[in-house]
């Protein structure tokens, strides 16, 4: 994902919190996850060869969650509202 798009998602989760708290924090968990994937990677990949898939899927977090809730929303298990922003 582009940090554009990351941007895009955060604006809409801050605009509708009140409304959506849960999907607020999620998504804050996420680019938690995704920054200690951007910080750990370049220092796993030297000292610990053998955590990367660990620290590479947590780099790309947002893409696997922006993911998983449009595999979901198509399905109608779940409705996300803020699917269409990120394009």
């Amino acid at each position: 994902m582009k940090l554009s798009q990351l941007t895009l998602i955060k604006r809409w989760q801050v605009a509708h919190r009140s409304q959506h708290p849960i999907e607020y924090h999620a998504w804050d968990m996420v680019l938690t996850c995704w920054m200690m994937g951007c910080v750990s990677t370049p220092l796993v990949a030297l000292l610990w060869p053998w955590a990367l898939p660990l620290s590479l899927s947590l780099f790309l977090s947002p893409s696997l969650y922006v993911g998983w809730r449009r595999h979901l929303h198509l399905r109608g298990v779940l409705r996300c509202d803020w699917l269409d922003v990120g394009r």
